[in-house]
């Protein structure tokens, strides 16, 4: 165990000589596996993840769903999920920041990235929050903390990757997300109720629009309605595969957005480029976190943890909501995906032998992570708006998103405490 305390501790120093925290985890498992078992098996099984993780049928679901989302996304369908969401409920008080959230939700099933949809929503939601005079604080709070719908509600690449990791069923995670994303966003919209209820000048109501208004706005999202039926339900109903899914997804988002004359030769070289790089630096680390796993079950540690909490006499449902605790407050000095997978190997083991569902763990790990990408000091989605809206102060985003972080909170605890909100819909595809 001394050797995998010495290789955890190894990677935060690397991390604080700002050393990317993928080239340090790589590089601690490829050095811890050579001193305890030799450079040659060190070199060679490293270079076995390497092949493994390129040439991976499972993995390319990945840069399929990266690159669907990549499409909608450059055909403009923010801003329409938007408008039909505002002209719904944007006649109430607080109603930009409803149709904020929604439209989150809705951006989030075709695009499966929170920082991607937290980066559109600054520049689609923000601007009319501000020619109406909402407060920054309640405008970024909402922005930030909607994103994160994107990657609970499915297709998500989180769920993506923890489900090649800890090998469950990737379709079954996709519809475990569905009911704890829609109770999220539910919450987060009840948050608003009361934000708003409490401070009415800072989020006043905007026109009511006709139901002529509102049938023209819902004709313009048909077809990625239409998109995400086709993927997801062909993924429940077992037409085809996860991977069979997001190629579909992709060649449809694709013909949409020709459809819509929004891809010329430039735009879709740098649609191919921005999922590329996106891919390849989910893979680095998905290739990292497995050599340092691969050094990690070498040493005794996992085994000693388990004996461990076994011995500590807590129930299992409170073992897993110290995981959860722990995870929080790794969240707000880690970068999120990072933290997950260095973390799985000694978690998932554990939750598995007390006898819970990988489904519903991986749901309350989403979770978590949402919660990490909305907590300061360096939740990511509060830099990116920091970074996209440089006259919003960072104390003002930090301000605003606070309400929120409790709601995810609080969902997480629900979460928690009633696993059938994650495994209902599942246990039809049994």
């Amino acid at each position: 165990m001394t050797e995998a305390l010495i290789g955890f501790a190894a990677i935060f120093g690397l991390a604080l000589l700002r050393v990317p925290l993928a080239f340090a985890m790589g590089l601690v498992g490829i050095v811890g596996i050579g001193l305890t078992r030799g450079w040659q098996p060190a070199l060679a099984s490293t270079a076995q993840v390497v092949y493994e993780t390129g040439f991976a049928y499972t993995l390319s679901v990945i840069p399929l769903f990266i690159l669907m989302g990549n499409f909608v996304a450059r055909a403009g369908l923010a801003h329409e999920l938007f408008h039909a969401a505002y002209v719904f409920i944007g006649h109430v008080r607080g109603g930009l920041a409803h149709a904020t959230i929604a439209a989150c939700a809705g951006f989030g099933a075709i695009c499966g990235s929170s920082i991607a949809t937290a980066a559109t929503m600054s520049k689609v939601a923000y601007p009319s929050m501000k020619k109406l005079g909402y407060s920054d604080a309640l405008s970024t709070g909402v922005i930030a903390a909607g994103g994160t719908l994107g990657i609970m509600i499915p297709p998500s690449t989180i769920m993506v990757i923890y489900g090649i990791v800890t090998e469950t069923h990737i379709g079954k995670l996709f519809a475990a997300g569905v009911l704890p994303g829609l109770l999220t966003a539910a919450l987060l919209m009840l948050a608003v109720v009361i934000v708003t209820s409490r401070d009415p000048e800072h989020a006043p109501a905007g026109e009511r629009a006709s139901w002529t208004e509102r049938w023209v706005a819902l004709r313009g999202i048909w077809g990625v309605l239409l998109l995400v039926i086709l993927v997801l339900g062909g993924i429940y109903g077992g037409i085809f595969t996860a991977t069979e899914g997001a190629g579909v997804g992709a060649a449809g988002a694709f013909l949409f957005a020709l459809a819509r004359r929004a891809l010329s030769w430039r735009s879709l070289y740098e649609v191919l480029v921005e999922s590329a790089r996106t891919t390849a630096m989910l893979f680095t680390l998905l290739i990292a976190a497995t050599v340092f796993a691969n050094f990690v079950n070498f040493t005794s540690m996992p085994g000693d943890l388990k004996e461990w909490i076994t011995h500590l006499g807590l129930s299992p449902v409170m073992i897993v909501a110290a995981m959860m605790l722990i995870y929080v407050i790794l969240g707000t000095v880690m970068e999120e995906l990072t933290m997950v997978l260095l973390t799985i190997p000694l978690f998932f083991p554990i939750v598995v032998s007390l006898g819970f569902d990988p489904v519903w763990f991986g749901v309350l790990i989403v979770m978590v992570i949402q919660i990490g990408l909305v907590s300061p000091p360096v939740g990511m989605n509060l830099f990116v708006l920091n970074t996209l809206l440089p006259k919003v102060g960072l104390a003002s985003i930090f301000r605003g998103v606070g309400p929120f972080v409790l709601v995810q909170v609080i969902t997480l605890a629900l979460l928690l405490a009633f696993p059938w909100l994650s495994l209902w819909l599942p246990s039809f595809m049994d």
